[in-house]
């Protein structure tokens, strides 16, 4: 179990990069990006930055590659902003939480209009 420190930490990386996405990145391979979760070590040393995509708002490869190429810029911006020790290495994963569920959302409405259909 992480420690509250870890999740103060974790918080905070969340904020900032999401504000960093949506304000100071240009690149545009990264369309409309929502920042879902933030994993940390316990040392501190890495950063795990899970995303989701609008759906229609570019491809998870081409805004993986974006956020991949952007990552050195991105963590100089939260090293500058936080106030810890040891700014993390920032890397970018696509959450399948945000589409599972979207489907799983789906999946239930059409039984829904099969059970009643009007």
């Amino acid at each position: 179990m992480a420690s509250p420190r870890l999740n103060r930490v974790a918080e905070a990386i969340k904020e900032e990069v999401a504000r960093i996405l949506q304000h100071e990145l240009k690149d545009p391979r990264v369309g409309f990006v929502t920042v879902t979760r933030v994993e940390v070590t316990a040392d501190l040393e890495h950063a795990v930055v899970y995303f989701s995509l609008l759906e229609g708002h570019g491809t998870a490869a081409g805004t993986e590659a974006g956020l991949k190429s952007a990552a050195g810029f991105i963590r100089k911006l939260v090293g500058e902003r936080l106030r810890i020790r040891v700014t993390p290495e920032i890397s970018f994963r696509l959450d399948p939480s945000v589409a599972e569920s979207v489907r799983i959302s789906k999946l239930l409405s059409d039984i829904r209009k099969q059970e009643n259909p009007e």
